[in-house]
């Protein structure tokens, strides 16, 4: 026992000496990176992380709608789009003035394939108070761009490189890209579970710098946090007071909006057990949905098979959810997952605490759980009702 509690101490050690970043290094971009780990750039160049932002000049197929068909909403062309942000779910566009970049007043919704207006409304984000209602005047240095871009300079709005590049997670690679060695770069897979799950909460969460504002503005990012160090010394998550709806959160906690991942996984019993972002993702990209690691419904049952410690505590995975495998409602993040962040209109992600909405909390709270949302014919009591039968079911949990 001694010995094996001396080589924990050890790697533990190990791993934090390996994952240093040296004073005098600095960024150099991601292509830096590709010689020694040509694999995994090729596989990282094509995620969504190195293509968040996207110059239409160099990427003419940029741009998803057809700006040739007049829409009340468009009132730019082509020419004045300098930016686009994203293609999944919605996609937005922004102006170059001197050296920042300003949103355009419509937003393409990529699911349904139309025009939506776009302009953040009083008091849906904390820092709609600190500028004034209209895009012309809310640049995208403070409130968007340190979490688009690598190495973003306050004082100049210049960058290492556009997107989530390496060194957005691993730290300024010039020592390390100079003499290779473990001891001269971070890999937040060497690093404890809280600074390794740092590395995704500093982008995806809803927060505020410490200190703000910042030279007389206030960002929406954390400022001066580079990996290597400790985020929570730059970084706040978005407060919450439970049994109240926020701009942020439902009552009992769970976000109700996107870029809240994080938010959301630190409640998590998950968390507390030292799992991280990538025990189940992998940012440089995999073939499976949201670069899971594994699809979905292979990987959860990985940890949470059959008659697991961990649950569900039945013989079957079918006993537990009481749908058909492979049916709606028959993979885990069917329920402990559901879709009810919001990222545009009724687009949503899914939560990440993990935890079962139960018909009663969506009584209470106007909290979405999964049966209704799925069974969009049926009511809370008919929901309440069957789960009520479900033998495996705490009645006490049910009616929390």
């Amino acid at each position: 026992m001694r010995r094996q509690r001396l080589v924990l101490f050890l790697s533990l050690v190990t791993g934090m000496l390996e994952s240093q970043t040296p004073p005098s290094a600095r960024y150099l971009g991601s292509a830096a990176c590709k010689q020694c780990h040509a694999e995994i750039y090729q596989r990282w160049s094509k995620t969504r992380m190195a293509n968040v932002v996207r110059d239409p000049r160099e990427h003419p197929d940029a741009i998803l709608p057809d700006l040739s068909k007049p829409n009340p909403l468009v009132t730019f062309t082509k020419d004045d789009i300098a930016f686009v942000y994203g293609s999944i779910w919605k996609q937005r566009y922004f102006k170059k003035v001197g050296n920042d970049y300003f949103p355009l007043g419509a937003q393409w919704d990529v699911m349904h394939q139309i025009w939506r207006p776009y302009l953040v409304a009083k008091g849906t984000d904390w820092w709609t108070a600190f500028y004034p209602p209209d895009n012309d005047h809310r640049p995208t240095g403070p409130l968007c761009d340190g979490c688009h871009s690598v190495n973003f300079d306050i004082r100049t709005n210049s960058v290492t490189e556009w997107n989530v590049g390496c060194e957005r997670c691993h730290g300024p690679g010039s020592e390390h890209a100079g003499h290779p060695s473990r001891a001269n770069i971070v890999n937040p897979a060497r690093l404890d579970s809280a600074r390794a799950t740092d590395t995704c909460i500093q982008c995806h969460s809803q927060g505020r710098p410490l200190k703000n504002p910042i030279e007389g503005k206030y960002y929406d990012w954390p400022v001066g946090f580079q990996q290597g160090l400790n985020l929570p010394d730059y970084w706040q998550l978005e407060e919450h007071k439970l049994g109240e709806t926020t701009f942020t959160h439902f009552p009992d906690e769970t976000a109700h909006k996107n870029r809240m991942q994080g938010n959301d996984f630190v409640q998590s019993v998950m968390y507390t057990r030292g799992i991280t972002c990538f025990s189940c993702h992998d940012v440089h990209g995999t073939a499976n949905h949201a670069d899971l690691l594994k699809p979905a419904s292979v990987m959860c049952l990985e940890c949470h098979g059959p008659s697991s410690p961990n649950g569900p505590h039945t013989a079957t995975i079918e006993q537990h959810t009481h749908h058909k495998t492979g049916s709606p409602g028959g993979d885990c993040v069917d329920c402990h997952m559901p879709k009810i962040e919001q990222t545009i209109a009724d687009v949503n992600v899914r939560s990440h605490t993990f935890r079962f909405i139960t018909p009663t909390m969506t009584e209470k709270y106007k909290i979405p759980n999964p049966c209704t949302t799925c069974h969009k014919d049926k009511d809370l009591a008919w929901a309440t009702e069957l789960l009520a039968h479900w033998p495996e079911r705490s009645p006490w949990r049910m009616k929390q």
